[in-house]
């Protein structure tokens, strides 16, 4: 069940409860709270009895930090983008710094990939060794 609450502007603003949003989103409810608590989801309003509401910015919001998640973006680092962008208050701004993000981001996973393979190759050769072993028993 979404609340509504009428706009100044005579739009509807839709309005949700924690457990909607976090079904829509598939995040339990501890996860939003936590991202509320560490300063990733600052623009949650309250209503009487302490109840939160969630709009859908705050939905918005929480997808972007999903993607970043996926991306492979600490939360350490969601906090900067999000202290970027309360300093500055533009996505011009902090886009670059989202893609200065990504760039280390795949450039690790490239490092990472690299070493991998050379572990991989590591592994095999080791094997062979072991397989020549027991082909001589």
């Amino acid at each position: 069940m979404n609340l509504t609450a009428q706009r100044p502007d005579n739009q509807t603003l839709k309005r949700y409860r924690i457990g909607e949003i976090g079904k829509l989103l598939d995040l339990s409810t501890r996860t939003i709270r936590y991202y509320e608590e560490i300063g990733l989801l600052n623009t949650v309003k309250r209503i009487e009895g302490g109840r939160r509401i969630f709009t859908d910015e705050d939905l918005r919001r929480l997808r972007f930090i999903k993607k970043l998640k996926l991306l492979g973006l600490s939360l350490g680092e969601m906090a900067e983008l999000e202290n970027h962008y309360n300093r500055h208050r533009t996505n011009k701004k902090v886009l670059p710094k989202v893609a200065e993000l990504l760039r280390r981001h795949s450039t690790e996973i490239e490092s990472r990939l690299n070493d991998l393979g050379k572990l991989k190759k590591e592994i095999n050769d080791y094997l062979a060794h072991i397989e020549s072993k027991i082909d001589l028993s």
